[in-house]
């Protein structure tokens, strides 16, 4: 997923618009977790890129996407790219 998004909407509050966007990207993690990993894959894994624009966009964890949105709407910022691709993840073993 490649999108610019709008945290204004003239028929939502900005809370609810917030919401919305939150939604659509947890519907679109989900459905790409869903999808049958390839062999020698142990789960799907995504880099995630977030910013003002495509070129101003930082890489974040996909555990960081819902902080920063909140943190855009503190700021009242009215639209931000994200960028979600899919791609093989690996377990490794932790030492003990």
């Amino acid at each position: 997923m490649k999108k610019s998004f709008n945290l204004t909407a003239p028929n939502k509050t900005p809370e609810r618009q917030t919401d919305s966007v939150k939604h659509e990207i947890k519907k679109y993690i989900t459905r790409e977790q869903r999808k049958s990993v390839p062999a020698n894959v142990d789960f799907w894994d995504f880099d995630c890129k977030m910013g003002d624009d495509v070129e101003n966009a930082a890489v974040i964890h996909v555990s960081e996407i819902n902080k920063n949105i909140d943190a855009l709407a503190v700021e009242q910022k009215e639209t931000f790219y994200l960028e979600v691709l899919a791609k093989p993840g690996h377990r490794t073993n932790k030492k003990k």
